[in-house]
């Protein structure tokens, strides 16, 4: 009779744990928007001047996006070195997490606590060559003055900040599996196959695509630079690269061209039968 009741409650609070854990989620998101509202009309301020891709949304896009920015910041722990710490730098550096991701479910990289914001390039490890950023276990790092370069469009097709996100959004969903968005983790081994033929012509055949020779590092660096050149330069990789162009929409569940004709970025599409992911990343730069 005992183990009867022990089982039972263990039931129980399996078959409640969902149920309660999405009432809380969604008492907190409540909570966390009356914060929000208050604060949305600055942070329209700072991303509207830094960010392109945000001035292109509706305005019903542009408060999702908005407070995703918020719900991603207060996620966060922003650490400074050897840099002043303003107003703008985690909104900056939230909102461009949330581009990202803003296809997807899973928008908060929940395994990183902490983001690193330094001042410019840096020494990590025993490298020789200086780092714009990085991730690795402790955290997601940033050199500040390549960060807004990037977003500011100074150095074309490099933007720091899309590619080290790009690298922490596989790493939580393939490495840590802390944060795994079931449609990106469906549509990687799609992804994949696109990709992997063009990157290994690029590594083995030295073919030579507007990604450069950065991507054919590794398939890590590939898969961030690709993420970069989708948002930067989306017309030349749609026309040099129309597959892969696809694969990266898809996997994003987001296409930056459908705002040419005011239609939204969100193209979400039936999700096909799970598969087996054959995609991963690992810390890297």
């Amino acid at each position: 009779m005992e183990i009867v009741v022990i089982s039972s409650l263990v039931l129980g609070i399996l078959l409640l744990n969902r149920p309660v854990t999405m009432l809380v989620q969604r008492l907190y998101n409540r909570h966390q928007f009356e914060r929000f509202i208050g604060r949305e009309t600055f942070y329209h301020s700072i991303v509207s001047r830094h960010l392109a891709y945000y001035n292109r949304l509706g305005l019903e896009e542009q408060r999702k996006f908005l407070f995703r920015t918020w719900l991603f910041q207060h996620s966060k722990n922003f650490r400074y070195i050897e840099v002043e710490e303003s107003a703008e730098m985690p909104i900056l550096v939230s909102a461009v997490a949330v581009q990202l991701t803003f296809g997807l479910e899973k928008f908060k990289l929940n395994y990183f606590d902490d983001i690193f914001i330094l001042r410019d390039d840096y020494h990590y490890g025993f490298y020789s060559r200086p780092f714009m950023g990085h991730v690795d276990q402790t955290g997601i790092y940033l050199s500040w003055d390549n960060f807004m370069k990037g977003i500011s469009q100074q150095t074309p097709n490099c933007n720091v900040g899309l590619h080290e996100m790009a690298h922490a959004l596989a790493y939580v969903n393939f490495i840590t599996q802390t944060e795994q968005d079931k449609h990106f983790r469906t549509e990687f081994p799609n992804f994949s196959k696109v990709a992997r033929p063009i990157f290994t012509s690029m590594q083995q055949g030295g073919t030579k695509n507007l990604l450069g020779d950065y991507a054919a590092t590794n398939y890590h660096e590939f898969w961030a630079v690709a993420v970069e050149i989708f948002f930067e330069s989306p017309v030349q990789f749609r026309h040099e690269l129309p597959e892969l162009y696809e694969a990266m929409a898809t996997v994003l569940n987001q296409d930056p061209l459908s705002f040419i004709s005011g239609n939204t970025t969100i193209i979400r599409r039936p999700e096909p039968a799970a598969k087996k992911i054959t995609g991963s990343a690992t810390a890297t730069s």
